[in-house]
């Protein structure tokens, strides 16, 4: 009997590999279990459980963030701030990596959505690197890793969903992600440096012929539009959660609305791209909820067979410390995130170890953090990482897909360091939260 739980968890993610669907995986195993362990009143608590999810505020700013990042997509404000980008780092060794590293973070900022930022930087940049005499290594690898930025910098969705997951504050997780999501920006383009120092024929300097056409095609108030409408879109995002003027949800909102007008102002919508852009968000918002609804009901089940306790207890028995334990769930997690999506391991994995997390009393924003990254790297992690998977797709020919796995092992490897630093130091999450308090002060 104590081992049920292990075995329904086991199950599931058998059948998960085996490219079941994780909504009806889910959803199915908790009904089959219920009726075989417990009696129909147990049901009951699963429509609560269901109910209060509907009733969930903060979830509202899944669909708000996710229009928010297509709308920009598809109405080519994200595509004129990189040809922008591009041309101003152009005289630069490694310039058009800078401006992809750059650009995916004011992306991640104003979408938090990796598919729509690698699919667009890919589309947009990979055929002009490779023609500027890029190694594919070096621009496959920079446009992939700077494309899952959107998993930390926030607004991200998977700070909304860990936070929801987790129980704790999503506008203290969006505030404590700021400086990591910064920093790994900067580790990137230290990266791209030294790389271009030690070799400068990775990443050749745009010739200057390409730039004179560009001067002259282009005028101040261009370039100034191409980066001040994603900067109006963060400040209002971000601005509004960090100065205590609005919550997540709302922000999300905020950006959502914003994120039309601006595109409006362009002439980069009409009606068709407005239908097209609400039918894919209600496709995404769905099969996040579907997932959301059905690991619920698993982890109702996997309670009520006492699961978290078996794990609390082989933990104690054990003797591991906290910080033994949450070593072992990171290295869990990114073993996992070889095989399954993030959103998966959010709801399958994260609630199991949520209340084992508190029983220990380790700092459940701190292991947001972690967690976040953790599934960023996910990404990127060959041979199932989504993010090569998208760049993949939208690649020329030439590109061959170990090229792609070849360049991302850099910035997995700078990501990892990375999560090591932040575990010894966790006060480095701290350091933005703690200054707004002392300037509200």
């Amino acid at each position: 009997m104590d081992s049920l739980p292990i075995i329904l968890f086991l199950l599931v993610f058998i059948l998960i590999l085996f490219g079941y669907p994780v909504a009806l995986t889910l959803g199915g195993i908790s009904i089959i279990a219920g009726l075989i362990f417990f009696d129909i009143d147990f049901f009951y608590l699963v429509s609560l459980r269901i109910y209060g999810i509907m009733n969930n505020f903060v979830l509202l700013a899944v669909p708000l963030f996710v229009f928010m990042g297509l709308t920009l997509e598809k109405s080519g404000i994200a595509e004129r701030l990189l040809e922008t980008m591009a041309i101003l780092f152009g005289k630069i060794k490694g310039g058009l990596a800078y401006s992809v590293i750059i650009v995916g973070g004011m992306l991640a900022a104003s979408t938090g959505i990796v598919g729509a930022t690698v699919v667009t930087m890919g589309l947009i940049s990979l055929p002009t690197m490779i023609k500027r005499g890029y190694d594919p290594k070096l621009a496959t690898g920079v446009i992939a890793s700077s494309g899952t930025l959107g998993q930390i910098i926030p607004p991200s969705v998977v700070l909304v969903l860990l936070g929801s997951v987790l129980n704790i504050s999503v506008g203290n997780l969006f505030i404590s992600a700021l400086l990591p999501g910064i920093t790994l920006v900067l580790l990137y383009l230290l990266y791209v440096m030294t790389i271009t120092f030690i070799n400068p024929s990775l990443a050749p300097s745009m010739p200057e012929k390409i730039i004179k056409e560009f001067r002259e095609k282009t005028n101040l108030m261009s370039i100034i539009n191409a980066f001040l409408l994603p900067f109006i879109l963060i400040f209002a995002v971000l601005g509004s959660i960090f100065l205590g003027i609005a919550s997540p949800t709302e922000a999300a909102g905020i950006g959502a609305s914003g994120a039309l007008i601006l595109s409006f102002i362009q002439g980069g919508l009409d009606i068709k791209k407005i239908k097209e852009i609400s039918t894919e968000t209600t496709k995404l918002t769905s099969i996040v909820f579907m997932i959301l609804l059905g690991a619920t009901s698993f982890s109702l089940v996997f309670r009520g067979l006492e699961g978290d306790k078996i794990i609390v207890d082989l933990i104690t028995s054990s003797n591991l410390s906290p910080e033994l334990f949450l070593v072992y769930i990171l290295i869990t997690v990114f073993i996992v995130g070889f095989f399954i999506d993030f959103i998966e391991i959010i709801f399958i994995v994260v609630p199991v170890i949520a209340p084992i997390l508190i029983a220990l009393d380790i700092d459940l924003i701190w292991v947001g953090i972690m967690l976040a990254i953790n599934l960023q790297t996910s990404f990127l992690t060959p041979p199932f990482g989504f993010s090569l998977f998208y760049l993949k797709s939208v690649s020329p020919k030439n590109i061959k897909t170990t090229d792609i796995y070849k360049g991302v092992i850099p910035f997995v490897l700078i990501q990892i360091l990375f999560l090591v630093y932040l575990f010894f130091n966790p006060e480095f999450v701290y350091i933005i939260p703690e200054f707004l308090d002392s300037y509200s002060s």
